[in-house]
């Protein structure tokens, strides 16, 4: 190989290698990211049932274990479309709960049903008959009052993001932003006609590991193979 020819090559090669290395090094972030973020769940969870009314409205209560007592309020239910749930499309139903003492609602999100066009659901057919909802707290993130832009069909209170500021245009009376994913199945109705509920947050370490592995690897295959090839056009006759 011509010296220039082989400059470049080598120049090459180590830019490769730099970028591979830089990108396993990323993957290792969000592997540590991971793990904090794994180990904040696991101890939250593990913290003991409290009533979700007790909790503070921010980001400290999210994860924990909780409950809400209450009336549901299906005629007020939000839907909050396109939400896929193994492999399949449909939607969230978020129904309204008024709690006994309080003017202030709070949403419980009951799960997942299959929508085929991840929108349009019959609501009359999945309401339940519990009035104590079991699960963890969650927050509604902010919005932004002059661009309330997450309501996709405002008759219907479909809703295509989930905010406070959505949510607030959607209901009729005021909402806490801390709200309720329910966990605990509703035993009352038959499996077929049940609303699947959410699982907790997965504490597994995702792909992050293997990835920067594969990147290292990478990285390791452009070094050698520079190197290779250099020694190969030095023993090359001239």
């Amino acid at each position: 190989m011509p010296p220039r020819r082989l400059i470049a090559f080598l120049v090459f090669a180590f830019l490769a290698a730099i970028g591979c290395i830089r990108l396993g090094v990323w993957q290792l972030s969000r592997l540590s990211q991971r793990r904090g973020r794994n180990a904040v769940v696991a101890a939250r969870l593990s913290q003991p049932m409290v009533s979700l009314t007790t909790l503070p409205s921010d980001s400290a209560s999210i994860l924990r274990k909780a409950s809400v007592s209450g009336t549901p309020d299906f005629d007020h239910e939000i839907v909050l479309a396109a939400r896929s749930y193994q492999g399949s499309p449909g939607v969230y139903l978020l129904t309204p709960v008024h709690v006994p003492g309080s003017d202030t609602a709070v949403l419980v999100n009951r799960g997942w049903i299959y929508a085929p066009d991840g929108v349009s659901v019959d609501l009359r057919g999945w309401r339940e008959s519990t009035t104590n909802f079991v699960g963890y707290a969650e927050l509604l993130p902010p919005g932004v009052p002059t661009r309330p832009d997450g309501v996709l069909r405002r008759d219907a209170r479909v809703a295509r993001e989930l905010d406070d500021v959505t949510v607030e245009s959607l209901l009729p009376y005021p909402v806490s932003r801390l709200y309720l994913v329910a966990t605990q199945q509703d035993t009352t109705k038959p499996v077929s006609e049940r609303v699947a509920r959410l699982p907790v947050p997965a504490l597994d370490e995702g792909p992050h590991l293997s990835y920067a592995i594969q990147w290292f690897a990478f990285a390791t295959i452009a070094i050698v193979g520079g190197i290779a090839v250099a020694l190969r056009g030095n023993r090359a006759p001239a």
